[in-house]
């Protein structure tokens, strides 16, 4: 096993830094390996503290690295936050080939085009999507590589981003001695998961709902189309079970792990646990349907909010529904709640592979699958990749690859 075959996705949320390996190997893409660390220096999805994020970053990596038995030097970041925002743009090209047959380099001449827009000096671009391009005034087309024509155009999405907040984001990977090979928009990523081909072409909500934030991906025509984050998560359901239990923060969130339900109706009466209260060295005994008649409100306030901000955003029924993923998802009674108060379908996204059968490793599994969807791109060095200069050799050293990235391409086709 060369690192050539491996790549190495890094999810830094509030609660958890997870660092997930990926191994390409005979045709077949596998999770080999995941490490894990508790998030300290994250409030609401944003950096706080850089060496305590530092110091996570480096145990969940150290915690992946142990139980493959490499050393990962590089990783593809995921990066969210409401400072993310989508603009449309066009670009425009002449076909430069003698015979008009479009090949790579028009691809990224016509993206390169498409990335000219006047921006504030406080933002960067992060990634560009292509929604479709255009030959010859013929629309729809998804991929024109060997079509012949004389002008090439593209309508795509560009992401941006707040300097402040990437660079911060850089810095404290760097400083956990790690390479930053690129950023990854987390919601793209996930949705490239968790959403079927229908769903990301009909209409439909990702919701991504994580302890201090919740990140919310409407996905029309093929790819998003809306982005934005809510300060609310799992942290405010725990916060509430330690103010109505009078216990510590540390021991309400054992309890919402171990017994929590969102629903009361489906809460067990019989069931039972013991809290130390504050102030007190007695423990005194609660229900789990206690628990339930704090957590369900909290719970439908989310719901409510999420559905509020999905009118704002300016839609108001997606025939794909909403789809939930994150941490947060997972207690019991939750996906009920949320087709009561979102009045529409909804499932919960789960990555189907051993290790990572958890909501809370979608955005992290769907880095890798990012990667392998822009593949082709990035041997080329179409894309424009927000990095430190101190990054520069990253770059240099993962040209070689071009050719197994080549490859890789076209194995894994049924995933784009």
């Amino acid at each position: 096993m060369s690192n050539n075959d491996i790549i190495v996705s890094l999810d830094i949320g509030t609660s958890k830094v997870r660092a997930i390996i990926g191994e390409i190997s005979n045709g077949t893409f596998n999770i080999i390996g995941v490490g894990s660390a508790d998030s300290e220096g994250i409030r609401k999805g944003a950096i706080v503290d850089i060496d305590q994020t530092v110091q996570s970053i480096k145990s969940a990596v150290d915690h992946a690295e142990r139980m493959v038995g490499i050393q990962i030097s590089e990783v593809y970041v995921g990066i969210s936050g409401n400072h993310i925002g989508l603009q449309s743009s066009h670009g425009v090209v002449a076909v430069s080939n003698e015979d008009r047959e479009i090949g790579e380099e028009d691809i990224e001449r016509v993206m390169k085009a498409a990335e000219v827009i006047a921006l504030p000096p406080e933002r960067e671009i992060i990634d560009v999507v292509a929604k479709q391009y255009v030959v010859d005034g013929l629309e729809g087309i998804q991929d024109p590589r060997g079509m012949i024509g004389v002008r090439l155009e593209v309508e795509a999405t560009i992401i941006t981003g707040a300097k402040t907040a990437i660079h911060n984001l850089l810095r404290c990977v760097e400083k956990a001695g790690l390479k930053v090979t690129d950023l990854v928009l987390l919601s793209l990523g996930a949705g490239q998961l968790a959403l079927s081909k229908d769903e990301k072409t009909m209409g439909s909500v990702l919701v991504d709902i994580g302890a201090g934030a919740t990140t919310i991906a409407v996905f029309e025509n093929g790819t998003i189309s809306a982005t934005s984050t809510l300060p609310i998560g799992g942290e405010f359901i725990t916060n509430d079970i330690a103010y109505g239990l009078r216990t510590l923060t540390d021991q309400a969130e054992k309890v919402k792990l171990k017994y929590g339900c969102a629903l009361i109706e489906d809460a067990a009466h019989d069931v039972t646990f013991k809290v130390t209260r504050i102030g007190s060295n007695v423990d005194k005994e609660f229900t789990q349907e206690d628990l339930a008649a704090i957590s369900e409100p909290r719970v439908q306030e989310i719901f409510h909010l999420i559905r509020q901000e999905v009118k704002r955003l300016g839609y108001t029924e997606l025939p794909g529904g909403y789809i939930l993923t994150g941490g947060t998802v997972s207690m019991p009674g939750l996906l009920q709640v949320a087709q009561n108060e979102l009045a529409a379908s909804v499932r919960i996204a789960v990555p189907d592979y051993i290790g990572v059968r958890d909501p809370g490793f979608t955005s992290g599994v769907g880095i890798l699958y990012n990667v392998i969807r822009n593949i082709r791109i990035r041997s080329t060095g179409n894309k424009k990749t927000v990095k430190n200069p101190k990054s520069a050799p990253a770059a240099q050293e993962t040209a070689p690859k071009a050719g197994i990235w080549g490859s890789i391409k076209n194995i894994f086709k049924e995933f784009i």
